[in-house]
């Protein structure tokens, strides 16, 4: 089995292509350009570099939200474009899983928190019980004093990660009241590896869409989308 995947839910961009149990190549950006401007350029070198066939793909798994409008969008594209092109099918792979998921093997609460602004993030809980995936808490986008009330209802020591810790560090050290850890920098952000290995979970559960059919998920309401209803609402009134 051979997939690609595709992660552009935040400021990383991440491609990796797996085949059975290996990772044949996988490009990683944490910097200031947009995806649009690396996405692509990404996956085209990854292709050259292990000469891939791109019509010998079984699917092509996508982070396919929540997370930044703009990213999944662009993410979904090319994701959505691929497949029609190539007659894939696509993988639907929730952001906050995936992130979860490089944490594999852990036996401490594991927790995501993605920055989703004024004081909230997009966020859920998960452990790894006998070497497997357990989604305790669905990802959803809550505040950050509800989620650390909920790890701290857990009573388990916990791992955070996710850009959401950048600017909810202090937060999370004056209120958290279990052990609790940041995760490194190798597992702290998105990555495509993580998306491509749940998605092949996922794949192998019969779990995959047509590319006519995939959305992502954005779990709330864009900025643009939710100043015109306050704005609907304000007229009414």
């Amino acid at each position: 089995m051979k997939l690609l995947a595709i992660d552009s839910s935040g400021l990383v961009a991440s491609v990796a292509i797996i085949e059975d149990n290996n990772l044949l190549g996988e490009y990683t950006i944490n910097y200031k350009k947009t995806h649009s401007q690396t996405l692509l350029p990404m996956l085209d070198e990854v292709a050259k570099m292990i000469e891939l066939d791109k019509a010998s793909l079984d699917a092509i798994a996508v982070s396919a939200g929540p997370g930044s409008f703009t990213g999944l969008r662009i993410g979904s594209a090319t994701a959505k474009g691929l497949g029609l092109a190539l007659n894939k099918p696509l993988i639907h792979v929730p952001t906050v899983d995936a992130l979860a998921y490089n944490l594999w093997g852990t036996d401490k609460l594991i927790c995501p928190l993605m920055d989703a602004r004024r004081q909230q993030v997009y966020t859920g809980l998960y452990e790894f019980a006998e070497n497997e995936f357990h989604i305790l808490l669905e990802q959803c986008a809550i505040g950050i004093d509800e989620i650390i009330e909920k790890v701290n209802a857990m009573g388990r020591p916990v791992i955070f990660l996710g850009d959401g810790i950048d600017v909810l560090a202090e937060e999370i050290k004056e209120h958290c009241k279990v052990p609790f850890s940041f995760a490194p920098a190798g597992m702290n952000k998105q990555r495509a590896a993580s998306v491509a290995l749940l998605g092949k979970e996922l794949y192998e559960k019969g779990k995959t869409v047509s590319a006519a059919e995939h959305a992502p998920d954005y779990l709330r309401l864009s900025q643009a989308e939710r100043e015109r209803k306050e704005k609907e609402r304000d007229f009414r009134i």
